[in-house]
């Protein structure tokens, strides 16, 4: 079974930087998809960014382009997303998600596409 364990989240104001990390328990043998989502208060759950394991091709939602950054280190069964330049807009609970294989591109940002959820860690920043 895995598990997965965000960390790193926090209060920041507008325009700092936040980094998130996935501790995943014996995931990356199934070098498969990994991502983050994140779920504001009233909103539906979205794709941020996802990382295909064993190939390490990347997707961003656009939103989110250009101030994210998605990375992986197999060695620790990590994950982690750098987030810069915050705006108040990317509050949001922020979950670390992995499906059992490989994730199309185009449904990379897609919650039923992931088997696996974390907790979640709260990202707040204030204007």
């Amino acid at each position: 079974q895995v598990q997965l364990v965000e960390s790193g989240g926090g209060s920041v104001q507008a325009g700092g930087s936040l980094r998130l990390s996935c501790a995943a328990s014996e995931y990356s043998a199934n070098r498969g998809s990994m991502g983050w989502f994140r779920q504001a208060p009233g909103k539906e759950r979205e794709g941020v960014a996802s990382i295909y394991i064993g190939g390490g091709s990347i997707v961003y939602a656009d939103s989110v382009k250009g101030r994210f950054t998605i990375s992986q280190d197999n060695a620790k069964n990590a994950m982690y997303l750098q987030m810069s330049s915050l705006k108040p807009e990317d509050t949001a609970m922020y979950y670390c998600a992995a499906a059992r294989g490989y994730v199309w591109p185009p449904f990379r940002l897609k919650a039923s596409e992931y088997n696996y959820w974390g907790q979640g860690t709260q990202v707040t920043v204030s204007s």
